[in-house]
Order: C-alpha cells, then structure tokens, then sequence
C-alpha cells in the first residue's frame, strides 16, 4: 500500500518536517529554466502514455492534491503537468468556499463525491485539507458549519480532523486510489513579486483580489498550520510533498517526475484478452482483409 516515490522534498513520515528547512528554490545544481522546459516535455509524454494504461486497466485510479498560498502556481502547474493527457482520463476540481449544500455535510464529503472513477486521474485544486488551513486560521468559518459537541478547545477539533483525514485516505488506498499531495513552496518575498505583477499587468489583473492581501498578513499562522497539517498526514500510503515553487519552470518538472514514477511503481498492464475471444482474432483479422 505504500506509494511514496522517493524525492528529496518528501515529508517525512516521522512528524518532523519544519516549515523553516524547507527550500522554496531549486537547489544550486538545478537544471536551467531551459532544460526543466525540456525534461517536463519528455515527462509529459512519458505520462500521457502512462494515462493510456491507468484507463485500459480501469482497476486503479490516482489523485493528485494541490495546496498553496496564493500566487504559488497551483492552476499553471496542473496544466503544464497534464496537458498531453487525454481529458476523458483525467478530471480537475477546484475547491472554493463550501456552498449551501456542501455545508449539510460534513467536511469530507465534497471530496468525496469529487474522487476519481477507477481508471482516471483526478485533481484536487485546494482539497479537504482547507478544514484544516483556513479553516485553523480562520475559525470564526466554523460558525457556518453548525457543528454538534464542538470542543472547548480547538486544536481538539484539529486532530480530530487530523485522524478524519489519515482514515479517509487509508480507506481510498485500500480501495484502490493512489492519493499523492504536493505542498507548492512559494516564499513571501515571491508571492509579493507576483501580486505586483498581477496590479502592473492588464492582463493579469484579473487574477488580483484584493482579499489576498489580507491573507498575506496571516502568512506565519498559515505555515503553522501546513507544517502541523503535513506532519500529521504524510504518510506512506497518502505522502505530502513540500515542492520549492519560486521557481515554476523547476517546480512543474519535479511535479511531473513525481506523478510518472507513482504510476510507475502501480505496475499496470494492459489487460490480455479472454482465451475465447483471442482464439477468434486470426479469423476476424481475415475476415477484415478480405472485405
């Protein structure tokens, strides 16, 4: 069951990752923006055709989880990393703020329903692990969700969500779906760079919003609680990944690397015939020949 591929920005399954040691930039003998461009192309038909296999087997399926501040990159990566893919395999969700219905249940049950169909991939933009960031940093949110027997205090509520959390995704593992999470790294100094060129860029102004701000000023709340959150869930069954992401072009290359070794490691074939409908192929063939 265990599906963790080895990479130098795994987190660790021990409860020991700081938030501090983790590097937002590629290391120094990091490939050039020009050859991470030309690796992630290989990769990208390397899992395109991986993809093929996943969906002929149509016994397993995979789901990757994007988390992040703003402006890290989650959008471009997933598209950079899955563009060879064949969208009828593949399907992308993006979690906002619960709506109505969401609300009626409880926290893991938008995801649920969202979960990929044996054979596909599937793609949590932000994911179940909201109720456990901005929801932490943000607990007055916790008045909409009406919850029964709150506890007194919340860090109670956390683990609690915590263990919710390993559960789910141990029951996903045993039911055949591959959950690998990948943590996107942007230091502050980046996000403000990019912020900027969101307000000096017409084209890129759209992507402002204004609430970003203010959320950047919870920046040391928020890596509290990824580090609490990726130290209480990374495990060898549903492993975090804590990718430096000031650097997209390095960034979407290791993602990519990540995705084809998992797939690697499931050993899928494609599925062989039944005898009887293989001992008929010579015949059908000239059958076909002969029209």
């Amino acid at each position: 069951m265990k599906t963790a591929v080895k990479s130098p920005y795994l987190v660790p399954f021990t409860g020991e990752f700081k938030v501090r040691h983790a590097s937002t930039k590629p290391p120094k003998k990091a490939p050039d923006k020009a050859a991470c461009k030309v690796r992630l192309a290989e990769l990208v038909e390397e899992l395109a055709e991986l993809q093929k296999v996943l969906y002929a087997n149509d016994h397993r399926s995979l789901l990757l989880v994007f988390q992040a501040m703003d402006a890290a990159g989650k959008d471009s990566t997933i598209r950079a990393v899955l563009s060879g893919v064949d969208p009828t395999g593949c399907h992308v969700t993006s979690f906002k703020t619960p709506n109505a219905t969401e609300l009626e249940h409880d926290f893991l049950w938008r995801t649920t329903v969202a979960l990929p169909e044996r054979g596909r991939i599937g793609v949590f933009n932000r994911s179940h692990y909201e109720e456990v960031l901005v929801v932490r940093v943000h607990p007055e949110y916790l008045k909409n969700q009406r919850l029964h027997n709150l506890p007194p205090k919340l860090d109670t509520l956390w683990q609690q969500r915590y263990e919710s959390i390993r559960d789910y995704e141990k029951h996903l593992a045993h039911n055949g779906t591959t959950v690998i999470k990948f943590w996107l790294n942007v230091s502050k100094e980046e996000q403000r760079q990019r912020f900027l060129a969101r307000l000096e860029e017409p084209e890129k102004n759209w992507k402002f919003n204004s609430g970003d701000i203010t959320e950047r000023g919870l920046w040391r709340d928020y890596m509290t609680a990824y580090e609490d959150a990726l130290n209480a869930t990374s495990c060898g069954h549903a492993p975090w990944y804590a990718i430096p992401a000031d650097s997209k072009s390095y960034m979407r290359m290791v993602v990519a690397e990540i995705v084809v070794e998992t797939l690697k490691k499931m050993n899928l074939k494609y599925p062989t015939p039944a005898e009887e409908e293989k001992s008929r192929f010579a015949e059908m063939e000239q059958q076909l020949k002969a029209e």
